[in-house]
């Protein structure tokens, strides 16, 4: 890690009174929690635009497929295949603006019709703001006339969704499930704040935690859980990680980031652009190059 030349003095002395891994870890955290502040004044910016639920217009024509009578050349080509709309959901007491870089990057690499789900923050119960996600996500499909969506949640976004598709039958429209940041298993964190009632269903053991380890045979649904190894908010960290013998998943490590980073660093926005390229068994869909990687 390069260290500007005012730090660079300070440097050998932290590698003489701590083992070179923990003074790495030490300037990694440093690091990462000055970006989650910087991170976190310029969400404070943009929360006021974000309140009220996002418009939805008509759906958005797909694109045509080239080669089609009348195109300069008349070289036939095979069609341009039309990809799932994608479904953001935020975190514990957030709204959609978290998303609007990672917005406009799924925008910008062919994906034309992203939309965002805002619930309440009065909610009090995460599996009425899952059925609130389901319907959101029928009028989804029902105005776009896809079959199924592709949904990133962030925080307690992704657990809302987990359970959406886990035990509301969403594995019949959720194709993939990108989780940021998630408490697949519970979190500790906080122990103050369990006054709240969905900060309680966040916790390990808690009711709702042990109903989303139950047996889950055949579901559709793909999950990708990116979580980080300097996420303050996951108590243990490895929280974050999904761990179900009957769900097909994919845990991704991001190194050197915190938890408000997770729906904002441009290496993870790649890494989530791959997770919903990926094509799967079962995907009506041309070969594509596997794999995730996050820098």
């Amino acid at each position: 890690m390069k260290v500007t030349s005012v730090a660079d003095p300070i440097l050998p002395l932290c590698q003489r009174l701590f083992p070179s891994r923990i003074a790495g870890v030490s300037l990694g955290l440093l690091k990462a929690t000055a970006l989650e502040l910087a991170i976190l004044a310029g969400h404070v910016l943009l929360y006021p635009s974000g309140i009220v639920q996002e418009r939805r217009g008509p759906a958005c024509p797909l694109p045509a497929s080239p080669g089609t009578t009348g195109e300069p050349g008349g070289a036939a080509r095979l069609p341009v295949e039309a990809k799932p709309p994608v479904v953001l959901l935020h975190g514990f007491i957030d709204n959609r603006s978290v998303f609007v870089l990672l917005r406009r990057s799924l925008a910008q690499h062919g994906r034309q019709r992203v939309e965002s789900l805002n619930y309440s923050p009065l909610t009090c119960d995460i599996r009425t703001a899952a059925e609130l996600l389901g319907r959101h996500i029928e009028e989804i499909c029902e105005r776009t006339g896809s079959k199924r969506v592709d949904v990133v949640g962030h925080s307690l976004g992704g657990l809302i969704a987990r359970y959406y598709v886990q035990r509301l039958g969403g594995d019949l429209r959720v194709r993939t499930l990108v989780t940021l940041g998630t408490p697949h298993a519970g979190t500790r964190v906080a122990p103050l704040a369990n006054a709240h009632p969905i900060v309680r269903q966040m916790r390990p053991g808690s009711e709702l935690i042990e109903e989303l380890s139950r047996p889950a045979p055949g579901c559709r649904t793909y999950f990708v859980s990116f979580w980080s190894d300097l996420d303050h908010l996951m108590d243990p960290l490895e929280s974050a990680c999904v761990d179900h013998p009957d769900l097909k998943a994919e845990n991704v490590r991001v190194s050197g980031i915190g938890h408000l980073a997770l729906p904002v660093h441009p290496a993870v926005a790649s890494g989530i652009r791959q997770a919903l390229d990926t094509v799967r068994p079962g995907d009506p869909s041309a070969n594509r190059a596997g794999g995730l990687t996050v820098a």
